[in-house]
């Protein structure tokens, strides 16, 4: 009789040990990505130089999360996400040092509804455009990004103080808003933003749109307001101005092994004051900055290991300032190959070559620029990078 009190017991335990745990989970993830590069031409005082360097983050920006969920019965559930970005390089905080600098947020969660979050979140350009394009979470990654990573597709800056809702999913259609505050003492638009996106998968069709606005990004207002919704004290907002609109659209068609891509983006900043550049801001007076870019992809496994791909991008921009105007331009091409070892190993190999035209000698739009490395002293440049990447 005690033998079977006993193992009734155990059996007892292990159920509601098993239930405590499907109630209630927390995942740690990551991302490591290391690999070294060749830059053709970076910039030292007045002359250009090629260079060697240990990169951290070629493809995938380094990172370790902690991702929670508790079910709360009835289809709903509470959720949350610290994210943590750093150099692998050299182990320090990325995003200006904050300690869960890529994302922060709590919110409810239903399986019918959709998920109410608050907190440090991404616009819905990055959510539904960039992951039909080559750069940022496309397949490209960091080293593939549009000049000065214009429309954000490479997720260089996040919605501070941020309210969003992003729909479930009904057949194959999801949307969604985001709204950041500025927190500002009677200055409620002075550093805000705002985010409408969707996009629906049917077979092998995907399809996104999205929108960005932010009311002085940077907080370039008066009084500045510089941790606003768009932060310039953690070097988050790309540009600093008086206004930034980012209209995005993609398409992707799946057709076997082989995936096609098509993006457009449209920037608009008025009142320009500062672009970051090589991983820091350069000043930019001016009336209006505007970006068009048009990128083609595509991407085919040779084998369920081996994979290639690359890239097109067309960048058609604008500058005016009181005395005159200028439109330059930028062609962009990337060449990649991925091996992946397991699920979540890979090694690559990738290459960009950027070249400028019609900036007629302003340096900060003329100089070729990849990245965040070290801008060209002249109008072109070239990178190639290998690496190891691992997911956890």
């Amino acid at each position: 009789m005690k033998k079977v009190l006993a193992s009734t017991l155990v059996a007892m335990s292990a159920t509601l040990a098993t239930a405590a745990h499907a109630q209630s989970s927390i995942t740690l993830y990551g991302t490591l990505d290391a690999g070294l590069d060749y830059v053709s031409n970076q910039k030292s005082g007045t002359n250009g130089h090629t260079n060697w360097i240990a990169q951290s983050g070629n493809l995938s920006t380094d990172r370790w999360g902690l991702r929670g969920n508790e079910d709360l019965g009835g289809g709903m559930s509470a959720v949350f996400d610290l994210e943590n970005g750093f150099n692998l390089d050299t182990g320090k905080l990325s995003n200006g040092g904050d300690e869960f600098g890529r994302q922060a947020w709590v919110g409810l969660a239903s399986h019918r509804w959709g998920t109410l979050t608050v907190g440090r979140q991404y616009d819905f350009v990055v959510d539904f455009v960039a992951p039909l394009s080559a750069t940022g979470s496309g397949f490209g990654g960091n080293i593939a990004d549009h000049p000065f990573d214009n429309d954000n597709l490479n997720n260089d800056f996040r919605m501070n103080n941020a309210v969003k809702f992003k729909s479930a999913t009904y057949d194959g259609l999801t949307f969604g808003g985001a709204y950041g505050f500025s927190n500002a003492a009677g200055g409620f638009s002075n550093n805000n933003a705002f985010s409408l996106g969707a996009s629906w998968a049917g077979g092998p069709v995907n399809l996104a749109v999205a929108y960005l606005q932010s009311n002085q990004p940077g907080g370039v207002g008066d009084p500045a307001n510089t941790g606003g919704s768009l932060s310039s004290g953690d070097g988050d907002a790309v540009m600093m101005g008086g206004r930034q609109r980012i209209f995005g659209a993609a398409g992707r068609y799946t057709f076997g092994a082989a995936t096609v891509g098509l993006v457009f983006t449209r920037t608009i900043l008025n009142d320009p004051r500062q672009l970051t550049q090589g991983g820091s801001y350069s000043a930019l007076d001016g009336q209006l900055l505007a970006f068009s870019n048009y990128e083609v992809n595509a991407r085919y496994a040779l084998t369920p290991a081996l994979s290639v791909g690359g890239s097109y991008t067309f960048t058609d921009g604008h500058f005016s300032s009181a005395n005159s105007s200028i439109s330059p331009k930028w062609n962009q091409v990337m060449l990649q190959a991925d091996y992946a070892l397991s699920r979540r190993t890979d090694l690559y190999l990738e290459g960009v070559y950027q070249h400028v035209s019609g900036a007629n000698g302003t340096a900060v739009l003329g100089n070729a620029s990849i990245y965040s490395l070290t801008a060209s002293s002249s109008d072109r440049q070239a990178v190639v990078g290998v690496g190891m990447r691992h997911r956890f």
